[in-house]
């Protein structure tokens, strides 16, 4: 990798039907014909969002009304490395147009190389952006729990829950009993029938985690890995982490993200302190993967969340309610 680091703001402008902005690199510039996302480096003592809106207003004639941090990644081309610090934009005065004999389109996210040859560090956030912004945590505890779980679990499924993690550390019958397996199927049934995707916790059988849509790591099990678990295409890794070498070590593993906190106190550690936003903002430092934010965490909270630079929010009482 080069020693010197050239670093970038870089906007992923998502109109309200979910269709982002790309623009073509010109002609008289290296990478031309690629596609990437619009932005560009940072001058000495800018901010990232600083950056962003004069590159934006520069490059494409809009002005920012609504931005939010999310993930910085470090990527290594040929001859330069560069640290992009990747932002929500969501609010803009104007309409965009090339001001650099750039074109402009939008496009679908997930279908985004339908356009041409894609810029090689535009191609992670694509992906993350198809990751939901609320991750629920299971509580049923027991057999007799299930079926006002399944309850709680449909509406959130209704309100637009899509990612879900079976966790049920204290099920009486053990974590690898047959009668949380047949809960499991009951709850992944419910999640694939509402389009919303399973992980199971990694206390649970490692064969469970194929069966459903991936794993949740948790710290114990993740720090004894250096690479991602062998898993179907498609399956998902997630990582519990509580500091920035723990985010880390998550990226390093290949993991899709990781989970971070706790964030505010929780009713299931009454008197224990979080680590705070500006905690979670030092623990995502550079973090090269999204991260949600776990403690205290709701609907309520996820505007605050993502103004300190986290993917979503994660929690139990409060997202599966």
């Amino acid at each position: 990798m080069s020693e010197r680091i050239i670093d970038v703001a870089a906007g992923l402008i998502l109109r309200a039907d979910g269709q982002l902005l790309l623009g073509q690199r010109p002609a008289d510039k290296p990478w031309a014909g690629w596609w990437e996302l619009p932005g560009g480096k940072l001058e000495p003592g800018e901010t990232v969002l600083q950056a962003l809106a004069r590159e934006l207003r520069e490059e494409i004639g809009i002005e920012i009304t609504q931005a939010v941090p999310w993930v910085t990644y470090v990527h290594a081309y040929p001859h330069t490395t560069v640290r992009l610090a990747f932002c929500h934009v969501t609010g803009w005065r104007g309409e965009p147009r090339g001001l650099e004999n750039q074109r402009l389109e939008w496009v679908d996210p997930a279908h985004a190389g339908a356009v041409g040859d894609l810029l090689p560090a535009t191609l992670p956030p694509l992906r993350w952006l198809q990751l939901p912004n609320t991750y629920g945590i299971s509580s049923i505890g027991g057999r007799a729990g299930l079926p006002a779980f399944l309850e709680r679990l449909e509406r959130a499924l209704a309100r637009g829950l899509k990612l879900v993690q079976l966790r049920e550390p204290d099920w009486p019958d053990g974590p690898g009993a047959t009668s949380l397996r047949d809960a499991m199927q009951a709850v992944l049934r419910l999640c694939h029938a509402a389009g919303a995707r399973l992980l199971v916790n990694s206390i649970h059988p490692a064969a469970w985690w194929r069966q459903a849509d991936g794993v949740h790591l948790r710290w114990a099990e993740a720090a004894a890995l250096h690479v991602r678990p062998e898993l179907p295409a498609g399956a998902l890794v997630g990582v519990s982490a509580h500091d920035n070498a723990q985010v880390t070590h998550a990226r390093e593993l290949g993991a899709d993200f990781a989970v971070l906190g706790p964030v505010l106190a929780t009713p299931s550690h009454p008197g224990a302190p979080g680590i705070g936003w500006q905690g979670f903002v030092a623990g995502n430092r550079d973090a090269g993967l999204p991260v949600f934010a776990l403690g205290g965490q709701s609907a309520d909270t996820l505007a605050e969340a993502r103004q300190h630079g986290a993917h979503g929010v994660a929690g139990i009482r409060g997202i599966i309610a």
